[in-house]
C-alpha cells in the first residue's frame, strides 16, 4: 500500500480509502458478515481511512462501522463522517448530530469531520447558523481532530468556501469525466496551493467507469501498449496527481478489492507517461460523443432565471444515456428535488427564456434537452416519487437516531 503525507494534519494516509457508502447488501439490509470481513481485510492490508456518513444506507451505515472497527480495528485506522446541514435547522443541532454519531460509531472522536455535500446555499446556510463556531468548539474540546467539507457545487463557490475558513481538507468529485464539473481540476489545485489535503470521492462514477464500457470506449483502452482494466485506469489517473491524497471507494467485491489493492501499491504521482494520459483524455472524448448533450459543466450557462441546474439536468442525461448509469434517477432527486430543504432546481422549471442559449460556449439547445430530461426524470407521478423519497430520508434519519443496541452482533 502506498501512503501520501497530508501536510495539514500529519497524518501518514492511504491512497486508497473504504467508503461505507455501498456495502454489500443481502435481503435490502447491509450483509454484516462479509461487509465487515471486507473492511478489516483491508485494513489488514494497509487501508488506514474509513469514511461514512450520516445518511448512508438509510442511517445504518455508522452504526455499522462502528461494530465493525471493534477489537481494536478503530485504533488502526482514520475515521471520518460527515455533518448533514439539511438536517440542521439551528446550533444546536449539530452538537446533538455529532453526540448520536460519536456514540454510533462506538468511539470518542472523529479524526476527519466534514460538512457534508456544501454548495453555495447550504453553506450560506450554515455560515449564518454559526458552522464554524461549531468546528472550533469541537476541535478545542477533542470531538473531532481536522474539520473540511465534502462539495457538489459551483468552482466559485468552491473557492469561497476554501477561502472562508481554515480548514484542514476537502471532499471533491473528481474522475477523468469531471475534470471541468463542480470543483474540477482548477478547485482540486486551488486547495492544494491553500494548503488544505484533498479527498477524492466518486472517482470510480460509482462504479460506472470501471464497469465493461461501450464499444467505442474499449476501442480506445485496445490501443495502450499496457493492458489494464477501466478500473485501472481511472485509479490510477487519480493518482497520477500529486495534489490527491486519499480515493475513496465503495468496494463490496472480493475481486474489485484485491484489483484496487494492487493498483494502490503500484500507482505513484507522475507515473503515467505522455501518451497514456493522452489515451485517457481520447476515452473521455469518446464518452462525450456519446452522450446526449454536449455541456461541459462550464456552468457559464448560470444562474438561470427559473432556478435550473442547467448543468446538473444535462448531467444526469448524459450519465443515463452515455454511461448507463442506473443511479442517475437517484442523483436527479437527491440534488435537484429540493427534498432535502434546498431550492428545487428541476428541468421542469424552464420557461425558456431563452437567456442561457448565448452564454453556452457548445451552442447547447438548452431548452430543447430540458425538456427531455423531464420527460424522462419527472412525468406525472414525480410529486408522488418525491414525496416518498423525502419520507423515506425521515424513516431513516429517524432509524438513525434510534441507533443499535450496544449488544448488536
Amino acid at each position: 500500500m502506498l501512503y501520501r503525507r497530508m501536510d495539514s494534519t500529519g497524518d501518514e494516509l492511504s491512497i486508497l480509502g473504504y467508503g461505507a457508502m455501498r456495502l454489500p447488501q443481502k435481503s435490502g439490509r447491509i450483509d454484516e458478515e462479509r461487509a465487515t470481513r471486507q473492511m478489516r481485510d483491508l485494513i489488514d492490508r494497509g487501508v488506514n481511512y474509513v469514511d461514512t456518513a450520516f445518511p448512508y444506507h438509510m442511517g445504518m451505515s455508522e452504526p455499522f462501522v462502528g461494530r465493525a472497527l471493534r477489537d481494536g480495528y478503530r485504533e488502526k485506522v482514520k475515521l471520518a463522517t460527515k455533518l448533514p446541514p439539511w438536517q440542521v435547522s439551528e446550533r444546536g443541532d449539530m452538537d446533538r448530530i455529532l453526540g448520536e454519531q460519536l456514540k454510533r460509531l462506538r468511539t470518542d472522536h472523529i479524526d476527519y469531520y466534514l460538512v457534508h455535500a456544501l454548495n453555495g446555499e447550504s453553506w450560506g446556510k450554515m455560515l449564518r447558523l454559526g458552522v464554524l463556531e461549531f468546528l472550533e468548539s469541537a476541535a478545542s474540546d477533542g470531538r473531532i481532530v481536522n474539520a473540511g467539507f465534502s462539495f457538489h457545487g459551483s468552482l466559485p463557490d468552491f473557492k469561497a468556501i476554501v477561502d472562508r475558513w481554515d480548514w484542514k481538507f476537502c471532499q471533491i468529485q473528481y474522475n477523468y469525466l469531471d475534470e471541468h464539473m463542480q470543483a474540477g481540476t482548477e478547485g482540486l489545485e486551488y486547495a492544494a496551493a491553500k494548503g488544505l489535503g484533498v479527498i477524492i470521492m466518486e472517482g470510480l462514477r460509482g462504479g460506472v467507469l470501471g464497469a465493461t464500457p461501450p464499444p467505442e470506449v474499449q476501442a480506445v483502452w485496445n490501443k495502450a501498449e499496457t493492458k489494464r482494466s477501466p478500473a485501472e485506469w481511472t485509479l490510477r489517473w487519480i493518482w497520477n496527481r500529486p495534489e490527491v491524497h486519499v480515493n475513496l471507494s465503495g468496494m463490496n467485491d472480493e475481486s474489485h478489492i484485491d484489483e484496487n489493492l494492487r493498483i494502490a501499491d503500484e500507482a505513484l504521482p507522475g507515473s503515467l507517461t505522455n501518451g497514456e494520459l493522452a489515451l485517457v483524455r481520447s476515452a473521455a472524448e469518446t464518452y462525450r460523443g456519446l452522450m446526449r448533450s454536449d455541456c461541459t459543466g462550464c456552468r457559464y450557462c448560470l444562474p438561470c432565471p427559473a432556478g435550473v441546474d442547467i448543468p446538473g439536468c444535462l448531467g444526469v442525461l448524459n450519465s443515463r444515456h452515455a454511461l448507463k448509469d442506473k443511479r442517475a434517477t437517484l442523483v436527479y432527486m437527491f440534488f435537484n428535488s429540493g427534498a432535502f430543504g434546498g431550492k428545487p432546481s428541476l428541468a421542469s422549471q424552464c420557461t425558456e427564456c431563452g437567456m442561457c442559449l448565448p452564454r453556452c460556449p457548445q451552442s447547447v439547445p438548452i431548452p430543447e434537452v430540458l425538456k427531455q430530461v423531464a420527460a424522462e426524470f419527472e412525468g406525472p407521478f414525480f410529486p408522488v416519487k418525491k414525496w416518498f423519497f423525502a419520507r423515506m430520508m425521515k424513516l431513516g434519519r429517524w432509524r438513525a437516531r434510534r441507533g443499535q443496541p450496544a449488544d448488536t452482533p
